[in-house]
């Protein structure tokens, strides 16, 4: 695997995933305007500065009736009229496809300094009804017609898979769920971050964590959130004036180091069907890490300080601990007892929260994770920070597991 040229991330930000973005009043453009000029202000930058844009959204249209987002980023800050700016979908990878989107840009020299937004609003109707819009990620109506709940209910399904190959315990789901919301109690943007939650709720006990679908209860799922998060990506060019500019050197900047994308089939039964005798349970989600391991010049995991992670559900964080390489095929148990995903261990997974504690709104979740990467790698993630973090990977995946992309983060 060729190594990758570096893109630098000058800046950031990210909405508080706590709030009803409907309840007050606010609407995508909101989102939209708050993310970037929170961004722009982090690398000090203006929105003149900006030669390209590239918007993350799955289902604007759906929840807002809003599409178009590349004129209505503008909208929300039009100083930034004029300079070319795309929209992308990928379900929950939407805002990792914007970001590769920008850095092609960027490494094809036609532009220097990109922004990337993420943004979805999806309280709007309610949770249940926002879950069941999700289900479009899906093959419908192959996967959806006649399920209430069409993610959890897919996602048992990777969870059943790993129960006949390797044994499974809800004890462990459960411990991944309760490291979540301990982490997100120390984010102060984490959608769930003043909630009280007991150990009941992490338990199987049918009452205070019912059951969802299959072995999948209430606590093992991510929440319903509207939220946005930003980035300002540049070129080793545009970064090494940029940071010449504010006494700093390029070692000082937080840096995409390797990325890795791959897309498989759209049913999860396939997809599992088409694997079942392999070690790994979702191969290309082992594969896109790989690639971006290789591009990134790294041998393996342990070279990684930390991890954010797709934890839609508890069970796609135990996969992507084995998949990442922490634990031998089958034995992410290992990983959550030894405590190596804790925030104090010695690979933490998601130290402010992921997707089930900090907070889940779709298009935004890849951008959210990149930004969370680059904060730790430069000692700005505050109660979350991971000690002496110089290299974080990412894993972004799209639907169930159909769209998978994966970014190394690094900075010194």
């Amino acid at each position: 695997m060729t190594r990758s040229e570096p893109v630098f991330i000058l800046g950031g930000a990210q909405t508080d995933f706590a709030r009803n973005v409907h309840r007050e009043g606010g609407t995508l453009i909101d989102l939209l305007r708050e993310a970037t000029s929170g961004a722009l202000e982090s690398a000090q930058l203006t929105a003149a500065d900006i030669g390209t844009a590239h918007v993350g959204n799955f289902l604007g249209e759906v929840y807002s009736g809003q599409g178009h987002l590349g004129g209505l980023l503008v909208e929300s800050t039009p100083e930034l009229a004029g300079i070319p700016v795309s929209r992308h979908e990928a379900a929950c990878a939407s805002g990792s496809m914007a970001v590769l989107a920008a850095t092609a840009e960027l490494d094809a020299g036609r532009a220097e300094v990109a922004l990337v937004v993420g943004v979805e609003l999806m309280r709007a109707d309610g949770g249940f009804a926002a879950q069941q819009a999700l289900g479009a990620a899906a093959w419908v109506p192959r996967e959806t017609q006649g399920v209430e709940y069409p993610w959890p209910h897919l996602f048992s399904l990777l969870a059943a898979e790993y129960d006949r190959r390797y044994g499974l315990d809800h004890v462990h789901l459960g411990a991944l769920a309760r490291k979540a919301f301990a982490n997100a109690t120390k984010n102060p943007v984490a959608q769930t971050r003043e909630w009280n939650v007991v150990d009941g709720n992490f338990a199987d006990d049918d009452d205070l964590n019912p059951l969802v679908a299959g072995m999948l209860r209430r606590y093992d799922c991510s929440q319903v959130t509207d939220g946005s998060a930003a980035v300002v990506l540049a070129s080793e060019v545009a970064a090494r004036s940029w940071a010449t500019d504010r006494g700093l050197t390029l070692d000082d900047v937080p840096r995409i180091e390797g990325w890795g994308h791959r897309t498989a089939r759209m049913t999860m039964a396939g997809k599992l069907a088409d694997h079942a005798d392999d070690p790994f349970v979702l191969p290309h989600v082992k594969a896109t890490i790989d690639d971006a391991f290789g591009r990134a010049g790294i041998a393996d995991v342990a070279q990684i300080d930390a991890i954010e992670t797709h934890d839609c559900f508890t069970i796609s964080e135990y996969a992507a601990i084995d998949h990442f390489g922490l634990t031998a095929p089958g034995e992410s148990w290992r990983a959550i007892e030894d405590g190596v995903v804790d925030l104090g261990g010695s690979t933490p997974i998601n130290p402010g929260g992921g997707l089930t504690g900090g907070g889940h709104p779709v298009g935004a979740t890849g951008v959210r994770m990149l930004w969370d990467a680059a904060k730790q790698v430069s000692n700005q993630a505050g109660e979350c920070q991971v000690d002496g973090a110089r290299r974080v990977a990412t894993l972004n995946i799209g639907g169930n597991a159909t769209t998978v992309a994966s970014f190394v983060v690094a900075a010194g």
